[in-house]
């Protein structure tokens, strides 16, 4: 697998997040896979919409800690 579309993103823009907790769904044929988030801490910016498609190890996210200020654009 080279590329996915992201389905649907679990968490929302300011919501704690745990490690390997679900962040968002990449759908395939046989059913919609919970990815896991790589870290613990608060969402900041999600960086993929839905339904967009984009390569595998691309950055879909930024997960920083409670109180740190999201990255500029």
């Amino acid at each position: 697998m080279a590329e996915g579309t992201l389905g649907r993103w679990i968490k929302k823009v300011g919501d704690s997040v745990d490690r390997d907790a679900p962040l968002f769904e990449i759908p395939t044929d046989k059913v919609d896979a919970e990815i896991p988030s790589p870290a613990a801490g608060v969402l900041m910016t999600i960086a993929v919409k839905e339904g967009e498609t984009v390569a595998v190890n691309s950055v879909v996210a930024t997960i920083g800690a409670v109180g740190e200020q999201a990255p500029a654009p």
